[in-house]
């Protein structure tokens, strides 16, 4: 009885009821926002997908390919790929899914959510091991940078957040109002890590490019494309912070997740 009351508040939106007609009225308004915010993740998955393209082309052309243990230069080459790959791209995606995907159960979302970004921390743990198994076999220091500070900082960051989350948010039985308090500090920690995350590739290409690129103060072919690269990675990472802390483009909630009081949780 007292669903049945729950669910015509919820169509008739009347003053008192749970989803009230100030908030159906934001939704419409939300609503209103999805062709925009549609253009700009289209926009956004492009640049993302062509900068892990273009670094995967710096490497495996001009940095001569992959390998592992038989060449460690061409092992470390792994490192800028997969950290691409897994701390930007993935882990942006993994961030947006809410609202790519806003028709979805946000309890699938959920579980998405978490092996997205389980896969961009196995990914970028595989890229730290190929930087520091490279440093090892050269005899190069290891974390004497602000390049890798940054990235070892932004990865451990990413280790805490992935299992701080899974116990708040997929752990059964925790209480609703724990999950409420500290969904502000995940969000303001996943927007910090993933800029954390291209910060830390703007130093390594940089860093590497004077290093590695003996031409690369008079512009040469390989180093615009890092610069290219670079300029993408910003773009990309600006577009994903926009799309993230626009409250306009939040995915709206449904009834059947009103009904489960599972609500403004994501």
């Amino acid at each position: 009885m007292m669903q049945r009351r729950i669910r015509r508040d919820w169509e008739t939106g009347e003053e008192g009821s749970l989803i009230g007609r100030g908030t159906l009225d934001e939704m419409e308004n939300e609503a209103q926002h999805v062709p925009f915010f549609t253009k700009l993740f289209t926009l956004s998955q492009v640049l993302g997908i062509l900068s892990v393209v273009l670094v995967g082309v710096w490497c495996g052309y001009f940095r001569k390919g992959f390998a592992w243990f038989s060449d460690p230069d061409l092992q470390f080459n792994w490192h800028p790929f997969l950290m691409t790959l897994g701390m930007v791209f993935l882990y942006a995606n993994g961030a947006l899914i809410y609202r790519g995907f806003r028709s979805e159960k946000k309890k699938k979302l959920k579980i998405l959510h978490m092996m997205i970004q389980l896969g961009a921390f196995i990914l970028s743990i595989v890229g730290l091991v190929a930087v520091f198994n490279f440093h090892n076999a050269r005899s190069i220091p290891n974390m004497y940078s602000l390049h890798s500070w940054i990235g070892l900082i932004t990865v451990i960051l990413f280790s805490c957040q992935w299992l701080v989350g899974l116990l708040t948010f997929l752990f059964p039985g925790l209480r609703p109002s724990v999950r409420a308090a500290y969904l502000p500090l995940h969000q303001f920690f996943g927007l910090f890590i993933f800029v954390g995350a291209v910060a830390s590739c703007l130093l390594g290409l940089t860093e590497k490019a004077i290093f590695a690129v003996k031409d690369y103060s008079s512009l040469s072919s390989e180093g615009i494309l890092i610069n290219v690269t670079g300029l993408v990675l910003i773009i990309f990472g600006g577009l994903v912070v926009y799309l993230i802390s626009q409250p306009k483009f939040r995915r709206q909630t449904t009834e059947d997740e009103v009904l489960l009081t599972d609500t403004v949780l994501e």
